[in-house]
């Protein structure tokens, strides 16, 4: 059975950028949800997989159309929910170093630069969904977007993600309401650059 990710922080700990209510609902309730239907899903279909993102990766393999989108969309919620909330936090390495800082630096310039093109993916994404950065089978970063609960495995891309910022309303609504723009501002100063080298270091 999958649960979600335990959080090394409370849900008041990423005050002011990320507030304690939608800590609680996104969370608590959101994620929870998410975790709870694909693990139905799952058991209804007679997955027994124990790896998420090799079930997403194989989604072709479910042959049933109503237990597939099922599984697609709850574990796409519950893998990419457990990717953001590991990468926050309220002590965050503010930036990377060592080889991912060069990968970076080699494939869009500046981690300034990676943060305003990742910035405008997830601004610019239309409705819910999400902006990622991932790591591909020969060991590139590329940055992209995906409605919905898609993310990079459940598309086909074979990439890994490292980093995920959700903008699906109830990220950022109960704070921020309509303006996208100054979550996606806060998001970056409660990311943990040291977290997202662990992740590149597993996936490269």
């Amino acid at each position: 059975m999958f649960k979600q990710v335990e959080l090394s922080y409370s849900f008041d700990a990423l005050e002011p950028y990320i507030d304690t209510l939608t800590m609680e609902t996104h969370y608590g309730k959101h994620h929870a949800t998410y975790t709870a239907n694909f693990n139905k899903a799952l058991e209804k279909a007679g997955v027994t997989e124990e790896d998420a993102g090799k079930i997403l990766a194989n989604l072709d393999s479910i042959a049933d159309d109503a237990d597939r989108t099922a599984i697609k969309n709850n574990g796409g919620g519950y893998y990419n929910h457990n990717l953001y909330f590991s990468t926050l936090s309220p002590n965050p390495k503010k930036a990377p170093e060592g080889e991912l800082a060069t990968k970076i630096n080699d494939t869009f310039g500046s981690l300034e630069a990676l943060i305003e093109k990742l910035s405008a993916l997830a601004a610019g994404q239309f409705g819910s969904g999400w902006a990622w950065l991932s790591v591909t089978p020969d060991g590139e970063l590329v940055a992209s977007n995906s409605g919905n609960q898609d993310n990079p495995i459940s598309l086909g891309t074979g990439n890994t993600p490292i980093l995920a910022l959700d903008v699906w309303e109830h990220a950022y609504y109960l704070k921020y309401k309509n303006v996208r723009p100054d979550y996606i501002k806060a998001f970056f100063e409660v990311l943990d650059w040291g977290k997202v080298e662990e992740l590149y270091e597993a996936a490269k």
